[in-house]
């Protein structure tokens, strides 16, 4: 029996690997780039800026994760990690050479290349298993970088969902690892 509705196909195009190569390069790879560029020199200004300038001997670094280290401490991580989680809003890769940072007291980002040293530094300055599981928790559900932020503006032309984009993740984070810390306390 015939149908009445017809399924119309575009016209099929022989495709052009040389259009394809260069769109993807100038239109996706170079725009991504050039705004994690605008983010990420700032960014390492600031961080450098707070951990290097301080009061009576802090800095203002160690300052802030002093002022957040109560409500870290609900989520079952410290004030320096929630400050690295913070300052790693330009590139989420920078969190840990943050946390680093923060614990051997230095002025510069640092990179360990020996896994076991950075374990070793980690549990120096307080880690448990609730620690490192809830770290894990809010690496996988937290907001995304400033770069998928502003491609959220960009791809929907608003900042309410730019604001979504950075808020649901971060409450669910949150919450998920004040759970965590709320049944790990109930068993140990």
């Amino acid at each position: 029996m015939p149908s009445s509705f017809i399924l119309e196909l575009p016209p099929y195009r022989k495709p052009q690997i040389g259009k394809i190569l260069i769109r993807s390069i100038f239109d996706r790879t170079l725009f991504v780039l050039g705004r994690a560029i605008l983010v990420a020199a700032p960014a390492g200004l600031v961080i450098w800026l707070f951990a290097n300038i301080g009061f009576n001997g802090e800095s203002l670094l160690t300052i802030i994760a002093n002022f957040l280290n109560p409500f870290a401490s609900l989520m079952g991580l410290d004030g320096y990690i929630l400050t690295a989680f913070i300052f790693g809003i330009p590139a989420n890769e920078i969190v840990l050479p943050i946390i680093l940072m923060c614990y051997l007291g230095g002025n510069s980002l640092v990179n360990i290349e020996d896994t076991y040293s950075i374990g070793q530094i980690l549990i120096q300055n307080g880690w448990t298993i609730l620690t490192a599981i809830n770290t894990m928790i809010f690496t996988c559900l937290h907001f995304p970088c400033t770069t998928t932020l502003l491609t959220i503006k960009k791809e929907t032309g608003k900042w309410k969902w730019t604001f979504l984009g950075f808020i649901l993740p971060s409450l669910c984070g949150i919450i998920i690892c004040m759970f965590t810390t709320f049944i790990y306390n109930i068993f140990v």
